[in-house]
């Protein structure tokens, strides 16, 4: 399924979907995210999981030192929010006082990442944000013009096509 600028259809459908035990919530340091996350209303126990990637993406926007760096990532990598926070306190410039801010909003969202990937569960966002660029390309192919209204209709064309569904695929049903 696809919806373009319609987050309230996306709701509404996932309010239908018969989810597994467990449900991870994968998500960037956005709040739109975490917004729509949030309004899920999942049964079962949901868990959300800050992107690994996206989290050292910022830390390493704070620089200076490389050691303190490689050691608040070796902290990271273990869940331990608390130690890292300790360990840029006395580092009074913006970037790190806004990496701190990130650090204490997303702190129930940072895991024991190195437990996550012994067991097999996923650490980052990368496999669905390169879907997400196959089916922008897509959409933006060369000489394409395309109606706001039928952009649902192409987004859930590529996405049957991209899950090896287009066999279920019916235009209808968008």
């Amino acid at each position: 399924m696809a919806w373009f600028q319609d987050n309230s259809a996306l709701l509404d459908w996932l309010h239908h979907v018969t989810f597994v035990s467990l449900f991870y919530c994968l998500g960037d340091g956005h709040a739109g995210i975490w917004s729509l996350f949030a309004q899920l209303d999942v049964p079962q126990i949901a868990e959300e999981i800050l992107d690994w990637y996206h989290l050292t993406e910022n830390l390493h926007k704070v620089g200076g030192s490389l050691k303190r760096l490689q050691d608040a990532e070796s902290l990271l990598w273990e869940g331990q929010v608390d130690k890292t926070i300790a360990l840029f306190a006395p580092v009074k410039t913006g970037p790190s006082r806004r990496f701190q801010t990130y650090l204490q909003t997303h702190r129930s969202r940072i895991p024991n990442y190195r437990y996550y990937q012994m067991e097999g569960l996923p650490i980052g966002s990368g496999p669905v944000e390169s879907w997400i660029k196959q089916i922008d390309e897509r959409v933006q192919i060369t000489g394409a013009r395309w109606k706001p209204e039928r952009v649902p209709q192409i987004l859930a064309l590529r996405c049957a096509y991209l899950s090896g569904r287009l066999d279920l695929f019916s235009p209808l049903k968008v």
